[in-house]
């Protein structure tokens, strides 16, 4: 376990990232831990501490929790659960890491250069969101965008977005850390990476939710989704 420390501090800002923006914490974490340990250790590892950071955000903002807003996104996910941690143990790790390159960068021009504004969304859009983000989320542990693109277009206050990306990122969080622990994936090298990482992503949410309305989000969330053109590009170009 050389690479625990690094991995904590890794934690660390994926924590942070979280805390200020309600999203993101496995899109930091991620590509950085892919440097030092594999995929198929490095997802449920993430999945681990992302129960962490929603639990925290949750209660955090339990007063803009509206269960009508996170109950259809929610249904649409449990099929695709357990769709992406079937393809994650068959899987090989340069696929999976090509794959999340590609949702990084893609999501992230989409960010930057579409700018969603808010539209009338059609009854079934929130269970196609679901079910993406279920796949994406119990594959490669980064399953937010499907979600969070649609939350952008709905016209929500930014504390009721981020109030119901967490309860949502959560609720999913527990569905597949089971599905995860049933499939084998989560591991005793998981949960010892785990135990070593919990007091450092719990430093940065912490950190990351006092920050929140204290900076320009605009500008923060711009610096990062840059950061994820370049990890997502990383990891496009190490895979191939």
């Amino acid at each position: 376990m050389s690479h625990s420390y690094f991995i904590g501090l890794i934690f660390l800002a994926a924590g942070f990232t979280q805390g200020v923006s309600g999203f993101g914490s496995a899109l930091v974490a991620m590509p950085l831990l892919l440097l030092f340990i594999d995929a198929k250790i490095a997802v449920p590892l993430c999945v681990l501490n992302g129960l962490v950071i929603t639990s925290f955000l949750s209660l955090q903002l339990r007063r803009h929790i509206d269960w009508r807003k996170i109950i259809p996104p929610l249904i649409g996910c449990l099929p695709g659960i357990y769709a992406g941690a079937w393809f994650l143990r068959g899987a090989d790790s340069d696929l999976i890491k090509l794959l999340l390159g590609i949702v990084l960068v893609g999501y992230a021009l989409y960010c930057m250069f579409c700018k969603p504004r808010p539209r009338q969304i059609q009854a079934f859009w929130p269970y196609v969101a679901g079910f993406f983000t279920g796949v994406i989320g119990s594959a490669f542990s980064a399953g937010g965008p499907p979600t969070i693109i649609y939350t952008t277009l709905t016209g929500w206050d930014k504390d009721d977005i981020k109030a119901t990306l967490s309860v949502f990122f959560f609720t999913n969080g527990i569905f597949v850390a089971a599905a995860h622990a049933v499939s084998g994936l989560t591991t005793a090298a998981v949960l010892d990476y785990f135990a070593g990482s919990v007091l450092f992503v719990l430093a940065g949410v912490a950190a990351g939710a006092f920050c929140y309305g204290r900076v320009r989000s605009e500008s923060y969330l711009r610096i990062i989704l840059y950061l994820l053109v370049v990890m997502g590009s990383m990891m496009i170009f190490s895979a191939l």
